[in-house]
């Protein structure tokens, strides 16, 4: 078969790993062949529902003056995971503030959700970090989840356990 085995659960027997589904196994690997395996840290898909209601949730409540700055809950929740220092960032000395603009504009494009800026010829670009389960283990993401609730709670004025409730 071609396309990657789904997620499957094993149990180590104490010599080797067991499949829960021999069957299923069966599909996708071969005897005799290695093969690597990684630990998934399984995480609530509740858990990830609460944290996209409560932004919309805390979008649908923004403030007059802070709605044109974010079109989407998308929008929201990236730029509360810049502020929160879940980014990545890189840093590029343009030569000239004319380059740097030119530079900035370049970026815009390739992520919309970027918050990039321009000091002289300098240009800094940092992009929200993913979420997703192979970017995150389970305690980086209950903290991200968390930070990102304390900024969003924090521009609509209601305590992070008001909007956790309201979602």
């Amino acid at each position: 078969m071609n396309r990657p085995p789904p997620p499957m659960y094993f149990q180590w027997n104490g010599e080797a790993m067991v499949p829960r589904s021999q069957m299923a196994a069966d599909q996708y690997f071969v005897i005799g062949e290695y093969y690597r395996m990684v630990e998934h840290e399984d995480r609530s898909d509740a858990s990830h529902k609460h944290e996209f209601a409560f932004l919309r949730e805390a979008w649908r409540n923004l403030p007059e003056e802070l709605a044109p700055l974010y079109p989407t809950p998308e929008h929201l929740r990236k730029r509360a995971l810049i502020q929160a220092g879940w980014y990545d960032e890189q840093i590029i000395n343009a030569g000239s503030n004319a380059v740097a603009v030119r530079l900035a504009a370049v970026a815009r494009g390739y992520d919309e959700f970027a918050l990039i800026s321009i000091t002289d010829e300098v240009v800094i670009i940092r992009t929200a970090k993913s979420q997703s389960r192979r970017a995150m283990n389970k305690d980086e993401w209950q903290k991200s989840k968390s930070d990102v609730l304390e900024i969003v709670s924090e521009m609509i004025g209601v305590e992070p356990a008001q909007l956790e409730r309201a979602a």
